[in-house]
This record gives structure tokens, sequence and C-alpha cells, in this order.
């Protein structure tokens, strides 16, 4: 059944057109017009046999009282104002409700409904600010090691797409995630002029997602582009009312991506022969679904202490050793700033994520122990590269998980005091006195330090580019 706004602006609408009053059809359908009313004014649920008689009443089919559609423009102007109205932005206002009744012109009630629109929006983007997705993106992640970093219900569902379409084993293939595309009622189109702000767009209205050109370098991640976009779809997401609701959206879409792509069955299965070998390795996970080293790293912490009893960690780290993602439910001290935001903060310069930067040879995974006030910690470590920097992605386990790995031999062992600053962010008292006062550097500033996050419709996305993009996409039949 629709909402009750809507169901009771129906019911207005037809017996209007009907010609009977509240105490007409109150007589027909044996209620009093005062309840009819409260009915029309969504104040109350009707029983199915009530809609069933106004129905006959009016007559019109039920179907055509239970639509989910206003029934005039009007109708839906003035659904939204009183929806607006209810909103708790509205109620800190302090000001008085406004009845959408006959007198009001449907021009001033347009206005006052723009109005309301607006004023969304502008709270929209005043906390849609980087602190504000800083605390969000916090929040997240402790809430997820608290869940191990796991969410069987999205694996439940992705298993069931796969077995639709008959996938059993093996990598995922393009064809493949186009079947599944087509069965939620999607075509995957490749276009060169995607919004410079979108990585992908679905236009809902017509059953398109719309991807970067097939043959773009690392061109293997459009699966997963494709995906996350119909993750969207298939775990019922509406439009974020908050950066963080954005955020948990991101969450879930990659997740559901990944679980596709590297579905738990059989992975575990892979991983739990890995395990029994004493062979566990990030990079034989990767390229026995084809996947990026840092999906597979990632998928692994999904996992790992569900399905392997290994509490883990994983970090994203750039080449001048910020920290751009991380995860841990086994007790390394993440660096965080005041707030507990880890994101921006650099990482010990004798951890993994720092040392594999100087290796000369990358082109396998790095290991090393490393010593902390937390206890000892294993690492797998693999660097990359992008257009912009380079990075590395790591995963590791307490000195007790590290048996089950690849690369546990391995004589690299360093020791790491941080938070302590001694050990590596302050220079020694002989490079303290030699250079003190007398050298200076112009820091980098990173552009988006400052820059509040867009705020349309979907946060970071430019309404109009996107917009003007699925306009210049729409087929004349469109």
């Amino acid at each position: 059944m629709n909402d009750l706004a809507t169901l009771g602006q129906r019911i207005r609408h037809f017996r209007t057109g009907a010609g009977l009053t509240l105490d007409q059809l109150g007589e027909r359908v044996g209620i009093a017009g005062s309840q009819l009313s409260l009915m029309e004014n969504g104040r109350r649920e009707p029983r199915l046999t009530l809609l069933s008689a106004i129905a006959e009443a009016t007559g019109v089919h039920l179907a055509d009282l239970l639509d989910s559609a206003p029934p005039t423009k009007r109708a839906a102007l003035e659904i939204e104002l009183d929806r607006a109205q209810k909103s708790s932005l509205y109620a800190s206002l302090g000001l008085p409700v406004i009845r959408a009744s006959k007198a009001l012109a449907d021009e001033t009630l347009e206005a006052v409904v723009g109005l309301h629109q607006e004023l969304a929006r502008r709270a929209r983007e005043a906390i849609a600010t980087p602190e504000e997705a800083r605390r969000a993106n916090t929040e997240l992640r402790l809430h997820m090691r608290t869940l191990d970093n796991y969410l069987p219900e999205i694996d439940d569902i992705a298993e069931k797409i796969l077995s639709d379409i008959g996938h059993t084993t093996g990598a995922l293939t393009h064809r493949e995630v186009s079947l599944i595309a087509e069965r939620l009622g999607f075509e995957l189109v490749h276009v060169g002029d995607l919004p410079h702000s979108a990585r992908s767009v679905t236009d809902l209205e017509n059953g398109r997602v719309y991807l970067p050109p097939a043959s773009i370098p690392g061109g293997h991640g459009l699966r997963g582009m494709a995906l996350q976009a119909l993750g969207h779809r298939v775990l019922g997401h509406e439009h974020p009312a908050t950066y963080a609701d954005f955020l948990q959206q991101r969450l879930e879409i990659n997740y559901f991506a990944a679980a596709v792509l590297m579905p738990r069955r059989q992975s575990v299965e892979f991983l739990q022969q890995a395990k029994a070998d004493r062979n566990i390795a990030v990079e034989d996970f990767r390229d026995a679904f084809g996947v990026t080293h840092e999906a597979a790293a990632l998928r692994f912490t999904n996992l790992a202490t569900a399905h392997l009893d290994l509490e883990v960690h994983f970090l994203r780290v750039s080449d001048d050793g910020a920290v751009s993602k991380a995860y841990e439910n086994d007790g390394l001290r993440l660096p965080v700033d005041a707030t507990g935001s880890t994101e921006g903060q650099f990482v010990c310069r004798h951890w993994s994520a720092r040392t594999a930067f100087t290796r000369t040879n990358r082109t396998t995974e790095f290991y090393q122990y490393t010593d902390t006030p937390e206890g000892t910690f294993f690492d797998s470590t693999q660097t990359g590269t992008t257009s912009a920097e380079e990075f590395s992605i790591t995963i590791g386990v307490p000195f007790a998980h590290s048996k089950w790995f690849r690369g546990r031999e391995t004589q690299n062992r360093t020791k790491s005091t941080c938070p302590d600053e001694n050990c590596c962010r302050r220079p020694s008292p002989d490079l303290s006195s030699r250079w003190a006062g007398k050298a200076w550097s112009s820091a980098k500033l990173h552009a988006h330090i400052l820059s509040p996050l867009p705020s349309g419709t979907f946060p970071g996305v430019d309404d109009r580019e996107l917009y003007e993009f699925l306009q210049s996409h729409a087929t004349p039949a469109d």
C-alpha cells in the first residue's frame, strides 16, 4: 500500500471527481464524514474493506486508490509541503505551519515547497564538510570493527544472484556481469563522456548503467564499477540524507561488488585450503578471482575472522606515509588524530607499509615483522602506482597467526614505538643542532583540505553535470 498522505489525496481526488461531499461519501460507506476527513488528511489508515467500499462508491477500481503516485501535481506539492513541515529541520526554526488550503494558489504553494527544498539542500551542504566526513568515517570504521568487517546478509544476496546466472567457479566474466545487469532490468553502456564527478551513472528511467570505455587501462575494474552501481538497486538504497548515510551506502555497494566477484563459498574454500597448507597469500587470492590486490586484501578482512579465526589489519598508505584506508580488529594501534580519525595520519616509518617502498623489486609481496608496544605483528605488503601517486596495500596479523602465512620465514624485522615521536618523527639531536633555524621548506597544500564536500542529490556528484549527461544520452524514444 502507498503512504497515508498519498492515499488520502487519492481518496479526496476521486471523491470530488464523483461530486460527493465528505458526509455523502461517508453515508454510502457507513462511516462519519469526520472519520473520512482524517483519512483524506493522512491521519488515519482505512481498512482494506473500507477502501473497497470507497472505490465502489466513487466508481473507480481499488487499484486506482492504491496507486503510489499523487493524483495531481497540486496533490504532490501538498504532500511535499506536509512532509517538509514535519521535518526536524523546519521544527527547529520555530515557524508556524502553513495549511495547503484551497485559498493557497498553486504558484504560492510551488514557491513555498521550493523554498523548503532549498533549505534542506543548504542544510545538507552545511554538514557535508571534511570534518563531518571524517567523523562519520571514523564512526563507520569503529562500527565495522564490532562486526569483524563481515556483512553476511549481503553475502547471502550475492550468492543468490550468482546462482541465478549459473556461476559456480572461477573469475566472474564481463559477460556474466552483463547477465546480472539484465536480470535486474539494466543494460551496461560504455561511454567516453561521463561527468567528471561520477565513476558511473545509472539511468533509472531507461534502465541503463553508463560506465567508462571498456578499453581503458585497468579495465578489469569495470566489473566492480558496474556491480557497485547495481548494488544500490539490489540493496534498496534511497537518496542519502546525511554524509554518514552516503558512506554507509558506499561501504555496502563495495562489499556487494566484492561478494559477487569473490563469492563467499569459493573464497572461504580457497582460503581455508591455503591456511591448511600454511600458505595464505593475498597475491594468490587476488589471482584466483582476477581482481586487484586491494580488492582481494579488503575481501580477506571480510572473511578472515568469521571463517578463518584470524584477527587482521589492513592499510592503504600513500608514498608519503599518509593513511587513506585502514581497518583492524587485532589490536594494532592505528595512527589517529584527536577525533579518532586515521585517514590522513602518518604511519610509522618502520612499518611494512612504508619500508616496502624502499625495495628495488616490487613485483611480489614484501614480508616483515614489526615489534610494537602492542605486540609483534607480521605484515605482507604490495606496492602499486596510480597516475597520481605510489601506494602500498598491507595485510597483517599478530605474531601468533603468522604461522599460516607465506613469507613467515622472513628475516626482515623492525621495531616501532610510535606514537612516541622519538621513534621516527623527531630528528636526532645532532641533526637538530645542525639545521635548526637554517632551513626553510614550502609545504605542499592538499587542495581537498580546504574544500567542502560537494552536496548535490548524491554527495560528491555535480547535479547539473549529471543531468546534462543523462539528457545527452537519452534517445528520442526516451
